[in-house]
């Protein structure tokens, strides 16, 4: 009897002891199970909410009025100074150019002055105030529907000047005919001009963009004091500031140099 019952109580206990390992193990397994699933839940909400980013501001919303206008225009404009200087001496026979201006930029600066007022070829005052080859200034306007425009003056070997205007997207002459508001004088000045002129305006260009590497908007023939003539060349560089520089016009010599920070 004893026996029996002492081998009854330990079945008991094994039994036990098995029980309480399945169940053990089955918690175990339950809680690895839970945390697999809370963990997958967690990443699947991760992808659903979007996680905050950090903003900057913009490039454009750090520059100037100008500056932004400056992009503007040149971001739309696919023909160079270069190209349209070749195509609006093209439209003169055996002209040469005097005033090469892409409209929109910077044209807050230029007045289109009457026929008396003085002035550069472009309209903007020249360092002297002298007055231009013509007297008379190049449409001043902003881009227009269809875009940008590269605005010209061409002059004959008498000094009659030439208004080319030129779309700066396809290259195509919108406008070409002579300036009616010259009188003797002015073809003289402009001849006279033109013969003291030995380095080209391209070459001027040159100068001006290896002192600043930049896109060329301007050139226009000044006089420089009475001591000669000079190229005025502006570049617009990758800050998008304006560079102006008086280039002498027989010697390639920067004599002046500004930049304009607005």
């Amino acid at each position: 009897m004893n026996s029996a019952s002492s081998r009854s109580r330990t079945l008991q206990a094994v039994g036990a002891l098995s029980l309480a390992a399945a169940t053990a193990l089955l918690l175990t397994g339950c809680g690895q199970s839970s945390d697999s699933a809370s963990s997958a839940a967690t990443s699947e909400a991760a992808k659903v909410v979007p996680q905050k980013q950090t903003t900057t501001p913009s490039a454009t919303a750090q520059l100037t009025e100008d500056q932004q206008e400056r992009k503007k225009v040149l971001d739309a404009t696919k023909v160079t100074f270069d190209d349209a200087a070749t195509t609006a001496t093209g439209e003169v026979a055996g002209g040469k150019l005097v005033d090469l201006d892409l409209e929109g930029v910077d044209d807050d600066d230029n007045q289109s002055p009457s026929p008396t007022t003085t002035g550069s070829p472009t309209g903007s005052p020249s360092p002297t105030g002298s007055p231009s080859p013509t007297g008379t200034g190049s449409p001043s306007a902003s881009p227009g529907a269809d875009g940008p425009v590269w605005a010209a003056e061409v002059a004959e070997k008498d000094g009659t000047i030439h208004t080319v205007r030129i779309n700066a997207v396809d290259g195509k002459v919108i406008e070409a005919r002579v300036d009616a508001d010259q009188d003797a004088d002015d073809k003289k000045q402009t001849a006279d001009w033109l013969a003291q002129a030995t380095q080209t305006p391209q070459q001027a260009a040159k100068v001006a963009t290896e002192k600043k590497k930049g896109t060329v908007t301007s050139v226009s023939l000044e006089d420089n004091e009475g001591d000669g003539v000079i190229w005025q060349v502006d570049v617009v560089g990758s800050d998008w500031k304006k560079t102006t520089f008086d280039v002498d016009a027989k010697n390639d010599t920067i004599v002046r140099e500004e930049t304009d920070e607005d």
